[in-house]
């Protein structure tokens, strides 16, 4: 009998159908015999490309992190950026000037992209939350943020703890969904009780515009935030 053109179980078969496992059902829907069930193979085959279940979850973990959009940070060079008293509007990006790079306007849209990628597929959070460790895509997340961060003129360390930050906040944003926390049953927030919760009933049916009006809210204080810091960096910096 001739070979099969195709082979039967590849890496990338085997992170899409984990990947739809997790997303339809959470992390503790993933075994071995699920997935070779899912995949049509049996429960062995699988270990010829994975270790253990924890590095199938890992890979399902890269593959998100590949989908957030990094090419706002293409072309950052050595240098100061030009942009950091742009405290920018609610759309987060300011236009620049000079040769300097828009960090803060590529900080904004990279946070957008990471929590529509994350948005998208919310059960894989708690392993993206661990870190990057080896997975590719992930260190290449974070090697882009704190190349770009250095590159306009934030000390090393100082940039790391923007990573940090930045990684905190978008991923808090996606672990649970603040309007979804309350039911849409009025008698359950009984104003003898809960005297400001009157409305509370009405934020479940305006979940999405309540989360992210919280996100954008918050991501604009943030970068906020930092452009002030920034100011003060290069107002104390030598040459500055």
């Amino acid at each position: 009998m001739a070979r099969p053109r195709k082979p039967l179980l590849s890496r990338d078969r085997i992170v899409e159908a984990a990947g739809v496992l997790v997303d339809e059902e959470g992390l503790e829907a993933v075994s071995t015999r699920r997935l070779a069930a899912a995949l049509g193979v049996s429960g062995p085959s699988l270990y010829n490309h994975f270790r253990t279940k924890d590095a199938i979850l890992e890979a399902v973990a890269d593959a998100v992190s590949a989908k957030v959009d990094l090419s706002m940070f293409d072309g950052w060079s050595d240098g100061v950026s030009d942009t950091a008293s742009d405290t920018g509007s609610d759309s987060g990006s300011g236009s620049g000037s000079g040769s300097g790079k828009d960090w803060r306007g590529a900080l904004y849209d990279w946070a957008h992209s990471y929590r529509e990628a994350l948005a998208d597929h919310p059960n894989i959070v708690p392993v993206l939350a661990r870190g990057p460790g080896r997975r590719p895509a992930g260190l290449r997340l974070a090697d882009a943020v704190f190349g770009a961060m250095t590159a306009a003129g934030w000390p090393p360390a100082q940039a790391t703890r923007i990573g940090a930050l930045m990684r905190y906040f978008i991923l808090g944003s996606a672990v649970a969904s603040f309007a979804g926390g309350f039911v849409d049953d009025e008698t359950a927030y009984d104003p003898a009780d809960y005297p400001h919760l009157g409305q509370a009933h009405l934020l479940a049916e305006r979940r999405r515009e309540v989360d992210e009006g919280a996100f954008e809210t918050g991501l604009t204080a943030l970068l906020d935030g930092l452009a002030l810091q920034y100011e003060a960096l290069r107002a104390g910096a030598p040459g500055a």
